[in-house]
């Protein structure tokens, strides 16, 4: 169970901590448990929807998605702002582009992009609770971080040593094929036909994205994983939101 600890420390601001650095093949492994932590944050989320029922819509989306937020510790929202500051201000260099990933400041394009993000989440949350339809709760937690594991199987990373390196590097491929095809099986028993519109809209996102990243890049750093994670997400939901209205 080590690689779940792993997966849901990194990925998460609950307090989880480990005794000790995990070794190289436990943080590859830790790779398949990304889609177990999304059904971790969509369970925890699916119950605080519950518990708020009757609460007014606004308050209630609101808090719904500030817990969102907090379990993750804003962790992929940095990798979105990252990268959006980065793909405008690269002008199209590789290096250049990296480059400015790695700047720890944000400049106005990533704050845009940002506000832009949340805004379409919100939105969407109050659409899925005024109809009642919770599960993409579920749903979009859980094919995001799948597709941060899709990603690391798909996609050479980019940037030397690290981490990130370290997970690509010791991630095992046929499990990791095998996790990703029980993700998306979970997702249609869990989600029915709204399941299957999101894993298809979900996989359409998760190509055009890639081939983005390798068309500019020749591959992925953890920051355009995290952009995917959080762009994909917001698909998700606003899609299930235009489909229950």
């Amino acid at each position: 169970m080590l690689p779940f600890w792993i997966a849901l420390q990194f990925l998460s601001s609950l307090p989880i901590r480990l005794p000790g650095m995990p070794a190289p093949t436990q943080l590859g492994r830790s790779l398949l448990f990304y889609p177990v932590v999304g059904l971790v944050f969509g369970s925890i989320l699916m119950a605080l929807n519950a518990l708020l029922d009757g609460a007014p819509t606004p308050l209630h989306g609101a808090l719904l998605l500030g817990a969102w937020v907090l379990l993750s510790g804003g962790l992929h929202l940095d990798g979105l702002a990252d990268s959006a500051d980065a793909w405008l201000g690269g002008f199209g260099d590789r290096e250049r582009t990296l480059t400015i990933m790695k700047d720890p400041r944000s400049g106005p394009v990533a704050v845009v992009t940002l506000v832009v993000v949340l805004l379409l989440k919100f939105t969407a949350l109050l659409a899925l609770i005024d109809a009642h339809h919770g599960v993409g709760l579920l749903l979009a937690p859980v094919i995001g971080r799948a597709a941060m594991l899709g990603l690391f199987l798909s996609t050479p990373y980019v940037r030397a040593g690290g981490l990130g390196q370290a997970l690509a590097d010791h991630l095992p491929r046929k499990p990791a094929v095998q996790a990703l095809l029980l993700t998306a099986v979970v997702c249609v028993l869990s989600g029915g036909v709204a399941g299957v519109w999101a894993l298809l809209l979900a996989v359409g996102g998760f190509f055009w994205l890639r081939r983005m990243m390798i068309k500019r890049l020749g591959g992925s750093t953890g920051d355009t994983a995290g952009a995917m994670l959080e762009l994909l997400e917001t698909l998700v939901i606003v899609a299930l939101a235009l489909i229950s209205t």
